[in-house]
């Protein structure tokens, strides 16, 4: 079987009277992430992707150098995942997971605690990274409860972060500079650190490192948790710092009986250059949130995983059951697909992609640092940034990125890139050239 992603077949563009009918009725009744109702800007019709090339309904190719939200690592249309996908759906496309089991989840899950840091041994198959947050917190909270510490509520975090859009994982991302300031007074209150000094390979500060812990230390009766992105904080900023910050807080966690999460669904599965993020640090938390590209971005899935000592403190307690049971949990569909990502990586060279990706993307962007309006230029394993010293123009971006055959979709300051593992050096160039026409515009 092969083993690459096959590229777009090509073909005529889509009757342009059928494309404006679809647009019609997307702009009617189809409300897009963080857009308003009705839509101010049109988006582009995808008819078809494949290998990294988004197919638009005007005949235009776009390489994708976002991974459809940094999820299709191994790009669209990879032979393997069709394959997976299809052999299952022959046997059983769903069945509920409460009393029943499967053995695509059980592979996944064991998968997982293989290839997961330490002794992760437990894994909570749920629908959405926001959710798998979610189920992350209500395990800390009840763990505390069932140890007899109610007071143990609260969660510390550090500004800057991002952990999704429920309710909960809202209350951990940064208050000020994100994007749930909306639901001040709603949310749980919970403690905020500054931010980690940014850059992966800035020495550390030991000033920050005894604020941090005085942090832990001041709130320790009543945290539950610690919850953190390690090493690259994603939609929160592009931000990246070093590892060593979190072996800091490994130790003051351990040290006041506070539970330590990683939130891993964007850096999961080797973006950074390692396989997880924890791995830069070589530390195990207690609780270990998965998502994105677990599925290689064919189907929503995630998981939140815990070591014995969390899952036995949680079935000891009053309530002796993780008060959580999402219908969809354990999908086979998404279980065996997830499967087939995982032996992707497992059987390829990621390590090498994801290093020509940082080298391509380095080398292209370098230039950028020294356009006036650049604030920085940052690369990380197979994460490019260009930080501006302003607002990006979404349309003007998106125009200019287009024109250069580039799907990006830049946010706050930054333009950034997360392309697919399998992107060629040509494509990188490509994308790394759009992302430094697209500064120079701005």
């Amino acid at each position: 079987m092969a083993t690459e992603p096959t590229e777009p077949t090509g073909g005529p563009a889509a009757d342009p009277a059928a494309t404006r009918d679809l647009l019609a009725l997307d702009a009617e009744h189809v409300w897009h992430p963080y857009g308003p109702m009705p839509g101010t800007v049109p988006p582009l019709l995808v008819t078809e992707a494949s290998g990294v090339r988004l197919r638009l309904a005007d005949g235009r190719e776009l390489v994708d150098g976002m991974s459809s939200w940094w999820s299709a690592i191994h790009g669209y249309r990879h032979p393997a995942l069709d394959a997976a996908l299809h052999e299952q759906a022959g046997r059983m496309s769903h069945v509920m997971f409460g009393g029943l089991t499967h053995e695509p989840a059980i592979r996944l899950a064991t998968t997982l605690a293989e290839v997961t840091p330490g002794e992760l041994r437990h894994v909570f198959l749920c629908d959405s990274g926001s959710v798998s947050v979610e189920v992350a917190l209500k395990m800390c909270l009840q763990y505390q409860r069932s140890r007899g510490r109610p007071e143990k509520r609260r969660m510390l975090t550090w500004r800057g972060g991002y952990h999704g859009d429920t309710f909960h994982p809202m209350s951990v991302c940064d208050p000020e500079g994100g994007m749930h300031a909306l639901w001040r007074g709603v949310l749980p209150e919970q403690v905020f650190a500054p931010a980690p000094p940014s850059g992966f390979d800035r020495p550390v500060d030991g000033s920050y490192v005894d604020e941090l812990v005085r942090h832990v230390e001041q709130h320790a009766d009543e945290l539950a948790a610690v919850v953190v992105e390690p090493v690259v904080q994603g939609a929160g900023g592009m931000r990246f710092h070093n590892p060593e910050y979190l072996r800091t807080l490994r130790e003051v966690t351990e040290a006041n009986d506070v539970l330590l999460v990683f939130d891993e669904i964007a850096t999961g599965f080797g973006r950074t250059g390692a396989l997880f993020a924890a791995d830069h640090a070589g530390v195990v938390p207690d609780v270990f949130c998965v998502g994105k590209a677990l599925t290689g971005g064919y189907l929503t899935m995630a998981a939140t995983l815990c070591t014995p000592a969390v899952a036995e403190g949680i079935s000891r307690g009053e309530v002796p059951v993780l008060a959580h049971g999402p219908t969809f949990m354990g999908n086979p569909l998404a279980s065996a697909v997830a499967n087939a990502s995982l032996g992707l990586l497992r059987d390829g060279d990621w390590r090498a992609d994801v290093a020509r990706i940082g080298r391509v993307l380095g080398d292209g962007l370098a230039e950028a640092a020294d356009l006036p309006s650049v604030r920085d230029v940052r690369v990380l394993g197979g994460i490019g940034v260009v930080q501006l010293d302003h607002e990006v123009d979404m349309a003007a971006a998106t125009r200019v990125l287009t024109e250069h055959g580039v799907w990006l979709r830049p946010f706050r300051d930054l333009i950034y890139a997360m392309p697919p593992y399998v992107t060629d050096e040509a494509d990188l160039g490509r994308i790394a050239g759009a992302m430094v026409a697209t500064a120079r515009q701005a």
